[in-house]
């Protein structure tokens, strides 16, 4: 009887963690002067294999802040809220796997492509961006077949759209300029797809070298942001498109927002050759669009990686060719990225401690971003992170909107 009882108990596995962040802003901004943010984060992780082609997947995360970016609403599913979810559903599948065939259903996270920081291809992976320079994945409800041989790998997958999370308008992240202080912007909600999201991705691994091809069919995940004011209408810029003027003094006019996800399609591939020195990566992916609203675009990526001992470094250059202009406004971290040079770098100090840093500035000089993590982990449950991020740059770049966000954060982590 012991037998069977300890043979059924391996095929559960569990873990989770319980997290506590502080977060420091030096500045104020126009919307927000509030300085210290406090997080905290509970999420438990199970996994089930009652047969030998037959696993369960699920996640489950609890959380609270102090500064109205959670929401109180039951057990959210959809990750369609603008605030976060206090109870939220992260993941929920199961997968059947036979031989090089895996069908894997529920919510679950889907990633393409193999640059680091921007990722053109990645079209099955939105958001968290309630602060832009920290977002955290979502999962998405899906179905993907996988077919895997030695050499090749197919992807085919059809998902439900979910939209990536916007920064909340009356809070920082938001990155609305002071000519806005005179407009009450008021969110009317979203329009959110009712079509499929559907995409296919071959990979191939040859003697030393790797590459891949993938399309997309479906809509994007980041919003147009349209505003309609009586005479003139006025459009509601939120990643580099021109400022218009105050028009009123505070109080005075009051600006109805919606956000709109246009159709998008998407072909591109990406690869990766290993050499002595360095691997170089690159990837790339054209946006092409119905919608009159929408731009059509190429965001290409290429870069170089190296390891050494304790060392670990990439970085390259991220850009962007846009074919067809429309008039627009749109929240667009992805495009906001390009025409910059990006770089990481990472060093294991040792089994306890890390050293990490990441960055970008634009080739023209107009802004940066760069950011220091040291983390340092105490016996086998316990760690402490703490990062500073510094953020510049002029009103009209992507950078500077978030000029006033730099800040620094200590996290405490229990993992269990």
């Amino acid at each position: 009887m012991l037998a069977p009882a300890g043979a059924t108990a391996q095929t559960l596995s569990q873990k989770g963690f319980l997290e506590a962040k502080g977060i420091g802003y030096p500045q104020t901004t126009v919307q927000d002067d509030t300085r210290l943010v406090g997080e905290a984060l509970l999420r438990y992780e199970v996994s089930a294999k009652p047969a030998p082609w037959l696993r369960f997947g699920a996640a489950l995360d609890a959380r609270g802040d102090t500064h109205d970016q959670t929401s109180w609403h039951g057990i959210d599913w959809s990750d369609r809220g603008l605030q976060r979810p206090g109870l939220g559903v992260r993941r929920l599948d199961a997968t059947i796997s036979r031989g090089p065939v895996a069908l894997q259903v529920g919510k679950q996270f889907i990633r393409w492509g193999k640059t680091d920081i921007l990722i053109p291809t990645d079209r099955f992976a939105p958001r968290d961006y309630l602060a832009v320079m920290d977002s955290d994945f979502l999962g998405v409800t899906a179905g993907r077949l996988t077919l895997g041989l030695q050499s090749d790998t197919l992807d085919l997958v059809w998902a439900r759209f979910t939209p990536s999370r916007t920064p909340l308008l009356d809070q920082r992240w938001s990155g609305l300029p002071a000519e806005f202080e005179a407009v009450q912007l008021i969110d009317r909600g979203a329009v959110y797809p009712r079509q499929s999201q559907v995409g296919a991705r071959w990979n191939h691994v040859g003697s030393g070298y790797e590459f891949s091809l993938a399309a997309f069919n479906g809509n994007n995940n980041l919003p147009l942001i349209e505003a309609v004011v009586p005479a003139p209408a006025l459009r509601f810029p939120m990643a580099g498109a021109a400022l218009p003027a105050a028009a009123a003094t505070p109080g005075q006019i009051q600006v109805p927002i919606t956000r709109a996800y246009p159709d998008m399609w998407m072909v591109g591939g990406d690869g990766a050759v290993p050499l002595s020195a360095f691997t170089i990566k690159g990837e790339a992916a054209y946006f092409g669009t119905d919608d009159p609203r929408a731009d059509e675009y190429w965001l290409y990526v290429i870069q170089l990686e190296r390891q050494s001992g304790e060392w670990s470094f990439a970085g390259g250059y991220a850009g962007e060719v846009v074919t067809t202009s429309r008039v627009q406004a749109e929240f667009a971290p992805d495009r906001g990225m390009t025409k910059a040079f990006l770089g990481r770098a990472g060093y294991t100090i040792d089994t306890n401690r890390s050293l990490a840093f990441e960055g970008a500035i634009r080739q023209n000089g107009d802004g940066s971003w760069t950011r220091f993590e040291y983390s340092e982990a105490s016996g086998q449950h316990l760690r402490l992170t703490a990062r500073a991020t510094w953020i510049r740059g002029v009103p009209t770049d992507f950078f500077g909107r978030y000029a006033r966000n730099s800040n620094v954060v200590v996290t405490i982590r229990y993992s269990f």
